[in-house]
């Protein structure tokens, strides 16, 4: 005889039950969990709770607030560099070593910015720190992909990155609050104990592991970071109104950007597989994601000093108003789903993309006078916008993918968002450095540089908007946000 159906009771205890396996599973590995949710948050943090202390940390290094620019892309650019390294780190020394190198060496870059007494050593320092914070976010995630199945990777994934999330929220506000009240050193130093917490839970709670071990691509390792570097470098020179300098960079970056792409093509490994731009919704959320965030990435930079230098506003009042868009990108998360899966990538991205341009174009209408409130509302506004850009931008690139090449795609997407918000940064600020002039010590000057940069950036927004009409119209019909999402 057949069982009977089970009732609604039965039903509700049995899914009880289940939760109550996962949790204990999951408690298994607490200190596991602990330590790649510190990680997490110590590096969305720090990629946040600068901005809102630049005009601090440039009035106590004695050196005009546009000239941190550097102190910025050379930590994104660091990291940009050396994540396609992360994976063989891996398979050769293992996870519990080379957590363990990239968090001591995160928080001796981060005691080193702490106790910088100029802008070389802090930009050293930051080199230092980035190479760091590179490992620790790839790591971090292949090691829960690696102890959990499939059930429980969600589960463990959402509990890790829960502080990752709050780091976008808490940086500007204790950015702004170290800044005002203590000192801008307590940035970078709060890292230190965080770390020390962090080194001590790898050694009891990180397993070992790793995988056979691939030839690394110590050539293409070399000019990729060759390419990115002097790129980067021609920028900061153009940006100083030292052409000649800044051209032969830029000749430099793009000739060994060019061999890259040659040894890529020859080799069997790659550091990064170029072949997967042959992928058509690859190439375009690459292409798409870069001329995005070329547009905002600068955003939150030249913001903070249009609030502090150009309207005289506190540090901690700056922090409290980059919050509203923190907080919209997280409350955005639960509509992102089925706006996809109704609209599809092409229709939502060509959409939102235009509205993330004429919200930075909006930007420039704010004014030293504007009321804080409607500031509030326009930040409130895009960060609704960027929450839904970053997570289907990330997501796109990987829904034609097969299982053996997400590896590579996580790789290559996370190496192109660090490097185009790197040359996002400089971008912007070279735009306002431009405009501000000879005029540094005016505060009207930083007013009228800011908007004159938005609408800049605005207008290169638009182009990663033409590129996603690139997508196929049948990608509406078969979106979804089930895929692995990237960092931000």
């Amino acid at each position: 005889m057949d069982a009977p159906p089970p009732s609604a009771a039965d039903s509700a205890a049995a899914h009880a039950r289940d939760g109550q396996t996962v949790a204990s599973r999951l408690a298994d590995y607490r200190g596991l969990l602990w330590l790649i949710a510190a990680s997490f948050f110590m590096q969305t943090l720090d990629s946040t709770i600068v901005n809102t202390a630049v005009p601090s940390i440039a009035e106590a290094l004695r050196i005009t607030p546009l000239s941190l620019r550097t102190a910025l892309t050379s930590y994104v650019l660091t990291l940009a560099i050396c994540i396609p390294a992360s994976p063989w780190l891996t398979d050769r020394f293992g996870t519990r070593r080379v957590f363990a190198v990239s968090i001591a060496v995160f928080t001796l870059g981060s005691a080193a910015c702490g106790l910088a007494q100029s802008l070389p050593e802090l930009i050293a320092a930051r080199v230092l720190q980035g190479l760091g914070g590179a490992l620790l976010m790839p790591v971090g995630r292949y090691v829960l992909v690696r102890a959990f199945d499939k059930r429980d990777f969600v589960a463990a994934m959402s509990m890790v990155s829960i502080p990752g999330l709050l780091g976008p929220v808490l940086g500007p506000l204790l950015g702004g609050a170290f800044s005002e009240y203590l000192s801008w050193r307590l940035i970078f130093l709060v890292n230190v104990p965080v770390g020390i917490v962090g080194w001590w839970l790898n050694r009891r709670a990180m397993p070992e592991i790793r995988d056979p071990q691939r030839p690394f691509d110590g050539i293409g390792f070399v000019l990729f970071a060759l390419a990115s570097g002097l790129l980067l470098t021609a920028a900061e020179f153009a940006s100083e109104d030292q052409l000649a300098i800044g051209g032969t960079a830029a000749l430099a970056g793009v000739t060994a950007a060019a061999l890259y792409w040659a040894h890529s093509q020859r080799t069997a490994h790659p550091i990064n597989d170029l072949s997967l731009l042959k992928i058509r919704s690859f190439w375009i959320a690459v292409g798409g994601s870069l001329f995005t965030r070329l547009g905002v990435s600068g955003m939150p930079f030249v913001f903070a000093l249009f609030l502090q230098v150009g309207c005289g506003w506190s540090p901690l009042a700056a922090g409290l108003m980059m919050m509203p868009q923190a907080l919209a990108m997280m409350a955005m998360k639960l509509l992102i789903d089925p706006l996809l899966k109704r609209y599809g990538y092409r229709r939502t991205l060509y959409v939102n993309t235009v509205l993330v341009a004429i919200l930075l174009a909006m930007f420039a209408l704010l004014t030293a006078h504007t009321p804080w409130p409607w500031m509030a509302l326009l930040n409130f506004a895009y960060g609704l916008v960027m929450s839904l850009q970053y997570t289907a931008m990330n997501t796109l690139a990987f829904v034609d993918l097969q299982p053996a090449q997400a590896g590579h795609a996580s790789s290559m997407t996370s190496t192109a968002q660090y490097l185009s918000m790197s040359f996002g940064i400089a971008l912007a600020s070279m735009l306002m450095s431009a405009y501000v002039g000879p005029h540094r010590q005016l505060a009207a000057a930083y007013v009228s540089g800011f908007r004159f940069s938005a609408v800049v950036l605005a207008l290169l927004t638009l182009v990663g908007a033409f590129i996603f009409t690139r997508l196929r119209r049948d990608r509406a019909l078969r979106a979804s946000v089930d895929t692995p999402e990237t960092a931000s």
